[in-house]
C-alpha cells in the first residue's frame, strides 16, 4: 500500500476544505469499506481526512413524526434507537441483517450510502472493471455474474448495490443532505444513487469535497407496520440474493398504502413503483401480491447464471407482503 498522509478534521468546513484541495483525498469515517479497498489497491488516495469528530452523531425522532439521522450515527446506534424501532421497524431490521456485529459497531450510516460495490472485479485489479478503470470493459457479464443486478444494469456494468439499510430508506423516500463547495443541498434516493448507463463510475452526483451531513427519513406512518426480509446463501453474516423492504396498509382488505423497496437485485436500491402501483386499491390477497411482483420484475435482464433472481424477488416480495397480512398462502 502506497504511503497516505493522515488528517484529523475537527470541524465540518474544514473537513470540507481539506479534501477540496486535494483531488486525490477522501474522506475517513468507519473506514470498513475504505480500508479494505486500500488493502486491494483498488483505491489510491494521497491522503485521508478523518471526519470522526464531527458533531453529526444525532439520531432525532421530530415532532412531526420524520427522523433525522447524521451522517456518522453507527449502523448499532441507529438500528438501537428507539425512536428508530418504534415509527421505522424496516430500518432496524436491515440494520441488523446487514452486517456482523463488529461492522455494526464501526460502520457509519453516511459510509454506509457511499459504499462501493461488492463485485469481485471491481476488487480484483486484475480484471476488467468499467467503475474501476472507465472504458476497460465489465469482466461480469460474461464471467461468474449468480450474485450480479436484474434490474438498471447497462452494457457497461451489471454491479449489484451493496446496503441493505439504503433498501429500506429507498422504500420511505428518504433524503440525504450534505454540504460541500458549492454550499449545502438536498437529494431524493433516485437522484443520489445513480444508475450505471454509460459512466458506470460514477455512482453519485457529489462533486469532490462533498460531504453527507445527514439523513432525512419523513414521516411515513404505515412504516409502524413494515418489514425487512433478507434472502441470502447462509445465515451468518451475507450479502443479499433477495430483500425485500416493505410496508403497508389496509382498510376493509384492500391496499391504502404500500411501500416496496428491493436489495440484491438492482444496480441502485430498487423502489418497486410497478409493483406499488399495482397494489395500491387492489385486494390484500396472495394472487395480487404474486402479480404485482411480477409486474417489477418484467423489467429484469438476467445472466444466464442469475436468471433464478426473477423468481425469488417474486416469492420473497409475495413473503413479505403476506408476513405484514398475516395470511400466508
Amino acid at each position: 500500500m502506497r504511503p497516505i498522509s493522515y488528517t484529523r478534521a475537527t470541524g465540518t468546513t474544514d473537513a470540507i476544505a481539506a479534501v477540496t484541495a486535494d483531488p486525490r483525498s477522501h474522506f475517513l469515517a468507519g473506514g470498513t469499506t475504505e480500508v479494505d479497498l486500500l488493502r486491494q489497491n483498488v483505491l489510491a488516495p494521497r491522503r485521508l481526512v478523518d471526519i470522526n469528530d464531527l458533531p453529526l452523531t444525532g439520531v432525532e425522532g421530530m415532532p412531526d413524526g420524520s427522523l433525522r439521522i447524521g451522517a456518522l450515527a453507527r449502523m448499532t446506534q441507529v438500528a438501537e434507537a428507539p425512536v428508530v424501532r418504534e415509527r421505522f421497524p424496516l430500518i432496524a431490521q436491515a440494520l441488523e441483517l446487514g452486517a456482523s456485529a463488529q461492522l455494526r459497531n464501526m460502520a457509519s450510516m453516511g459510509g454506509n450510502m457511499m459504499q462501493r460495490v461488492r463485485c469481485g472485479y471491481f476488487r480484483d485489479t486484475a480484471s476488467a472493471c468499467n467503475k474501476r478503470v472507465p472504458g476497460s470493459g465489465c469482466a461480469a457479464i460474461e464471467g461468474t455474474s449468480r450474485g450480479h443486478a436484474v434490474l438498471g444494469t447497462s452494457a457497461h456494468c451489471i454491479a449489484t448495490h451493496p446496503s441493505d439499510v439504503a433498501v429500506a430508506l429507498a422504500a420511505l423516500d428518504a433524503r440525504i443532505r450534505t454540504e460541500g463547495p458549492g454550499g449545502e443541498r438536498s437529494y431524493s434516493f433516485e437522484e443520489f444513487f445513480l444508475l450505471p448507463g454509460d459512466t458506470p463510475d460514477r455512482e453519485h452526483p457529489l462533486e469532490h469535497g462533498e460531504l453527507i451531513t445527514v439523513i432525512e427519513v419523513p414521516s411515513v406512518p404505515i412504516a409502524r407496520h413494515s418489514t425487512y426480509l433478507k434472502v441470502r446463501d447462509r445465515e451468518s453474516y451475507e450479502f443479499a440474493l433477495v430483500s425485500v423492504a416493505a410496508a403497508l396498509a389496509l382498510a376493509d382488505g384492500l391496499v391504502l398504502d404500500v411501500r416496496l423497496a428491493l436489495g440484491g437485485v438492482g444496480t441502485r436500491p430498487w423502489r418497486a413503483e410497478r409493483a406499488e402501483e399495482f397494489l395500491l386499491g387492489a385486494p390484500a390477497i396472495p394472487q395480487n401480491f404474486h402479480e404485482a411482483a411480477r409486474v417489477e420484475m418484467a423489467a429484469a435482464r438476467p445472466t444466464s447464471m442469475n436468471a433464478f433472481k426473477v423468481e425469488l424477488a417474486c416469492r420473497t416480495v409475495v413473503r413479505a407482503l403476506e408476513t405484514l397480512t398475516g395470511s400466508p398462502s
